[in-house]
């Protein structure tokens, strides 16, 4: 089991990369208010807890072998590998795929952050683009990354734990958002809640709203 655990102990590669991580979500989120501030404190939580294990110490691993009996000659790092019991194949296999969810939702996040930028600045609904597809782009692509880091690459027992924590925030975070909207838009807005989905595109749009994720064409030339 020791040698599974060799990347174990980088604390100073833990810290750097929870500061970064932590910097890139603030930088494009940017809380404005109490509600906001919690559901950012919930997910700088998520972000602490996986990558103090991913890089410090395997907590959610060594629970499992204490308190459920887990075979210590089989344990792994990665939570996947060893319940599996599929080793090294299985730890970057659900790697890879992490990685790929990941990185489709951070493109979402920031191609919504983007639209949502430019449309404040000219005070005006959007339904394009990434809109099209979803109300709240930015934070499907959150649940994405999120889901695709702490549950399939890299799952904890806090990264699991918290993951619907995170969702059932930004949902209340969501309709609160979309109260003050319709205040401001009314029946334009209405009937764009009918039209599009909150989080998830409806069935056969998934391969649009990535395309859309990677279109600039909607972004301000300045």
């Amino acid at each position: 089991m020791n040698e599974s655990f060799n990347h174990a102990g980088a604390w100073g590669i833990a810290l750097i990369v929870i500061v970064l991580i932590s910097w890139f979500f603030y930088r494009y989120f940017a809380p404005q208010n109490w509600r906001e501030w919690a559901g950012a404190g919930v997910v700088q939580a998520f972000i602490i807890a996986l990558y103090a294990e991913m890089y410090g110490f395997p907590l959610t691993v060594y629970l499992l072998v204490r308190f459920f009996g887990l075979d210590s000659d089989y344990a792994s790092a990665s939570l996947w590998s060893t319940l599996v019991g599929v080793g090294e194949t299985g730890m970057l296999i659900s790697m890879l795929l992490g990685y790929a969810l990941a990185f489709i939702g951070i493109g979402l996040f920031i191609q919504g952050w983007r639209q949502v930028h430019k449309a404040r600045g000219q005070d005006q609904l959007v339904t394009d683009g990434l809109y099209a597809f979803v109300r709240h782009p930015q934070y499907t692509g959150l649940f994405i990354a999120l889901f695709g880091e702490g549950v399939v690459h890299w799952p904890t027992l806090f990264s699991v734990g918290l993951f619907p924590v995170v969702v059932l925030v930004y949902t209340w975070l969501a309709w609160r958002e979309e109260k003050q909207v319709l205040a401001q838009f009314g029946d334009a807005y209405r009937d764009y809640q009918r039209r599009v989905p909150m989080f998830i595109p409806r069935w056969g749009q998934w391969r649009r709203l990535a395309s859309a994720s990677r279109d600039r064409s909607n972004d301000d030339s300045t």
